[in-house]
């Protein structure tokens, strides 16, 4: 492995550290090298404290090797002030020589001008290094900014014999078709994830809290599908006790702190107004995990990024037959005596 993929590759363990916490900001990691040794590591762990780079600074006890050192980011460093000060003029502050990137920055508030400022302050910089790394690290993030729309990701569960839910069931909860360890790392997905959105079916009959109940993280954002506000105002979704956004037709519900009514038009694109919605809400991922008519809404507009398939081993013989996408798979895990396929839309 080449020197600079050694110390870029750990950048992006470190980012790793900030998924679900860093939301709106992205996931960045940063090591500091002097003759060889690191001598400084940080990442950024939440929006509006420090950064990666300043973190990794902070870290370096000798400060005066500063000036003989390499920087690496996997993201470019920040030109703007935001609620943190530039990252850029901490590396021109403390006259770091060198500076290698994993990425460009896709925000236009950035976008190039903390190269071209590092640059001009006469660093040596480096760019590119695990460039299809880091933007894959960050895929959400870039998606967001590019597209003007959140990334999104399916996600169901179907038995062996292809379907999602039986013909008939008895009680208003879900039922379950994977096992134990599958269930929590939907909820592990819950807190790495902005949002989660199911439509108005799954939660008349399941009347799911859509929270992170199994994992230790944030809970998402809840969407709700309710054209014609036919969900009873006792479910759990409007507890009020997190934020809640409820896509409807016409309402006269008022909006509270946590539960907000968004108006859409359900004779036009549901899916693309749902994301030009969440884009407004600066929600950068979704979940998309309603049931069929949810989903297909989705597949049918060719607007995902990411499916994630569970299946189980309990068969129905008949019920909701599971949607059905084209799709490249990118990877299968065993999760127990489930089985876990996750595809990628590439369109």
């Amino acid at each position: 492995m080449k020197i600079h993929e050694k110390y870029m590759s750990r950048c992006i363990a470190l980012a790793k550290n900030g998924l679900g916490t860093t939301y709106p900001n992205p996931m960045v990691g940063s090591v500091i090298v002097y003759d060889g040794k690191i001598i400084g590591e940080g990442w950024h762990k939440k929006a509006g404290e420090p950064h990666a780079e300043v973190n990794a600074v902070n870290s370096v006890q000798d400060k005066s090797l500063l000036k003989k050192a390499t920087i690496y980011v996997s993201l470019e460093p920040c030109s703007h002030f935001g609620k943190t000060p530039p990252c850029c003029d901490l590396i021109i502050k403390n006259k770091i020589p060198n500076v290698v990137i994993g990425t460009v920055d896709p925000n236009v508030k950035v976008a190039g001008n903390g190269i071209k400022k590092l640059i001009e302050a006469g660093i040596h910089v480096t760019i590119g290094v695990l460039e299809d790394e880091c933007n894959e690290l960050n895929r959400r993030f870039f998606i967001f900014h590019q597209k003007k729309r959140p990334y999104i990701i399916l996600k169901w569960a179907q038995s062996p014999d292809g379907f999602i839910a039986p013909l008939e069931k008895s009680e208003k909860k879900p039922v379950w078709i994977t096992n134990a360890y599958s269930r929590q790392l939907v909820h592990k997905w819950r807190t790495e994830e902005q949002a989660i959105l199911v439509g108005t079916q799954t939660v008349i009959e399941d009347n799911p809290k859509l929270n992170a109940r199994d994992w230790h993280g944030n809970n998402p954002v809840r969407l709700v599908l309710d054209q014609n506000n036919r969900i009873p105002e006792e479910n759990a979704v409007f507890d009020n006790q997190i934020k809640t956004i409820v896509f409807t037709k016409s309402t006269n519900a008022v909006n509270k702190e946590n539960t907000i009514f968004e108006v859409i038009d359900f004779k036009q694109n549901i899916a693309t107004q749902i994301a030009q919605v969440l884009f407004q809400h600066q929600i950068q991922s979704v979940i998309i995990e309603g049931g069929l008519q949810t989903l297909q809404t989705f597949i049918d507009a060719n607007l995902w990024d990411e499916a994630r398939i569970f299946i189980g081993k309990l068969t129905f013989g008949n019920g909701t037959k599971a949607p059905q996408i084209s799709k490249s798979i990118y990877e299968k895990n065993a999760i127990g005596d489930d089985e876990l396929i996750i595809a990628r839309n590439h369109d």
